[in-house]
């Protein structure tokens, strides 16, 4: 008995020490773009076929993921998931990747913000909040912020 309670206070121990590790330290710049991707598909608690597709050719042909190996995006998305599931994961990813990204990237990160939110062709409630917890904590002018939903709205737009 008592051998199992050392274990279960180990294992215990361990998994606080995991989730401190994974919502303190920062992300390679690609990992932070991939998590602000993932964290509007799964917005509206799923992520459709659409929004997977899009994050897959996203990383497969963007200039910003020419380094990133493409073989972790699953093991991305998934420690992504992770973080968001813990207590207060959401405030703590979006703080992880403010802190993880150049100013430079920020305007980037919210494009594939948005430009998974509109590949399925439906905007839902939830996308639209979140991408604007993202660009309130990315810091993003109203200016830069509109030529980017303009352009996803020109390219995404139907006839």
């Amino acid at each position: 008995m008592l051998q199992w309670g050392v274990f279960t206070g180990q294992k215990r121990f361990a998994l606080e020490m995991k989730d401190s590790f994974m919502m303190s330290k920062q992300l390679p710049a690609t990992e932070a773009l991939i998590h602000v991707m993932v964290m509007v598909s799964a917005s509206d608690s799923r992520m459709n076929d659409a929004e997977l597709l899009a994050i897959g050719e996203i990383v497969k042909t963007l200039p910003v993921f020419r380094n990133f190996d493409k073989d972790r995006l699953v093991t991305v998305s998934q420690e992504c998931a992770e973080r968001m599931g813990a207590d207060n994961g959401l405030s703590d990813t979006l703080d992880l990747i403010a802190a993880s990204l150049p100013e430079k990237l920020h305007d980037t990160a919210y494009a594939l913000g948005v430009e998974v939110a509109a590949s399925d062709l439906s905007l839902k409630q939830e996308e639209l909040r979140m991408l604007q917890m993202l660009r309130d904590r990315l810091k993003l002018d109203r200016l830069t912020i509109a030529a980017i939903e303009r352009g996803v709205q020109a390219r995404y737009r139907t006839i």
